[in-house]
């Protein structure tokens, strides 16, 4: 399942050296503004320990994690919308990913340029919210007065469309983004062809120094209040100490590392599960001696769903799923204990797929 999430943000304020973290692609990373001009795409194994576990009761012969594709697009400045910068790529870029981690600088460090001459992590977050809703008011003004031709002309259709398109250029023109309108899934199904680079479910990952790491700083704070109304999260990590931890070789020294820190992982893992979730996935498993593997699939699949998955010949002939709770066969120890304690669950094409599950399909093709 191909789903995206990019890495924006201002220039130099960390998105490249967090991508080399996340993926181990070896993205240029320097302290001058537009560093990065093409997005680089790294594939990132989602942390998940019921993995593990799964694997110490069936001992297979492989474990297959599941992935996300993270992006690192090139950073924005103010005037992007009408190309300033590399403002046209970025945009671009940004239509083409699923999801976004806003990566906010929120470290003091003369060292290191700030492309604004000053650290101020609200102010930048509100640029690149001012550059994005600004190309989605010029994405929603180039058609709206084709669609209100059709609207007067008595099109029904056309007048339910043009009906949300005035309420996306009011919430827009008043300085909020598209995700926040308030328009429901059908409307928004209606309106999926603007592509609005608002409508994007958001991350906010507050970029700190060694010593904000663990509580956070002023900044962090700051950010916070500031998106408190934005139903998003908001995670601290310092990318210059996770790409210090990457360097490290074993799992002891990493966990010496991060015990001197305070912290009790990588905060690279936290931002990828995180990321999994923005990105409406969860995940179910096959077990076997064969093969042990994470498979994603979007939050609300069915069985049938979750079938085509695997191979879209299990979606076509579904039959039926045989279903085990992932705690049910932790507590049991094995697929025959499960089904002899009654717990193996058979599921039709109803059947709405809950994270953890454990499934075998049948199906007749």
């Amino acid at each position: 399942m191909a789903l995206k999430c990019g890495i924006v943000g201002l220039p130099n304020v960390g998105k490249s050296t967090l991508f080399n973290c996340l993926s181990n692609a070896k993205a240029q990373s320097a302290n001058f503004p537009f560093c990065t001009i093409e997005p680089n795409i790294g594939t990132i194994t989602v942390p998940d320990d019921r993995l593990e576990k799964l694997e110490g009761l069936v001992n297979p012969e492989k474990v297959m994690p599941t992935t996300i594709e993270i992006v690192d697009i090139a950073g924005l400045v103010k005037g992007a919308h009408k190309g300033e910068g590399l403002g046209n790529q970025f945009l671009a870029n940004i239509r083409e990913v699923d999801a976004l981690i806003h990566v906010v600088r929120c470290f003091d460090d003369g060292n290191v340029v700030h492309v604004d001459g000053s650290v101020d992590p609200v102010r930048d977050k509100e640029v690149i919210d001012m550059e994005l809703q600004l190309k989605d008011l010029e994405t929603i003004e180039k058609r709206i007065s084709g669609l209100q031709r059709k609207a007067k002309s008595g099109d029904k259709e056309a007048s339910k469309v043009y009906d949300i398109y005035q309420v996306l250029q009011s919430h827009l023109e008043s300085g909020q983004s598209a995700r926040s309108a308030s328009i429901d899934l059908e409307q928004w199904a209606l309106v999926e062809d603007l592509h609005l680079l608002t409508s994007k479910p958001v991350l906010y990952l507050c970029n700190v120094d060694e010593d904000a790491v663990k509580n956070g700083n002023s900044h962090v704070d700051a950010l916070a209040k500031a998106v408190s109304g934005e139903s998003s999260e908001v995670l601290v990590l310092g990318a210059g100490i996770e790409a210090d931890i990457s360097e490290l070789e074993t799992y002891e020294e990493r966990q010496l590392f991060l015990d001197d820190l305070g912290l009790e992982e990588p905060g690279v893992s936290k931002l990828i599960r995180s990321a999994y979730s923005l990105l409406n996935l969860q995940t179910y498993f096959t077990a076997g001696v064969k093969e042990v593997r994470a498979w994603t699939i979007k939050k609300g699949a069915t069985a049938p769903q979750a079938a085509g998955v695997i191979h879209t010949d299990f979606e076509k002939g579904f039959i039926r799923a045989e279903v085990m709770k992932y705690t049910d066969f932790i507590d049991f120890g094995s697929e025959q204990a499960v089904k002899e304690a009654g717990k193996l669950g058979v599921q039709g094409k109803e059947y709405v797929v809950e994270d953890g599950d454990i499934m075998h399909f049948r199906f007749n093709v």
